[in-house]
């Protein structure tokens, strides 16, 4: 009985041992998912007018596909006043938008290549 316990054990051992390369290219597979999906979830646009003191900025953009609107240009709050350092009006970006506290924010800006 103590030989088929620790038989049982010993391949429940080799097994994790295995199954841990697959787990860890598995984990890193699906984070690199992310990045890309992330990435693809940028909207194009044009920096309009850039209001430092209030943490605003007027941005013209294409349809911002994750909260189903139109192109346009319209004013957003921004989630860190950063941001607002590193670009200026006539800036091409890419930028992503999420509804925080029931305000649009942009959450993320890059210069657009």
């Amino acid at each position: 009985m103590i030989r088929i316990r620790k038989l049982a054990l010993a391949v429940t051992l080799a097994s994790a041992a295995l199954a841990t390369p697959a787990l860890h290219a598995q984990a890193q597979a699906q984070a690199q998912a992310q990045a890309q999906a992330s990435a693809a979830a940028l909207t194009e646009g044009e920096v309009r007018k850039i209001d430092k003191e209030n943490r605003k900025l007027t941005l013209r953009h294409a349809e911002i596909k994750n909260i189903d609107m139109p192109a346009m240009t319209m004013v957003f709050e921004v989630s860190d006043a950063a941001m607002l350092d590193r670009f200026k009006p006539g800036d091409k970006v890419r930028f992503a938008v999420s509804n925080e506290r029931g305000k649009l924010t942009v959450t993320e800006i890059q210069p657009a290549p």
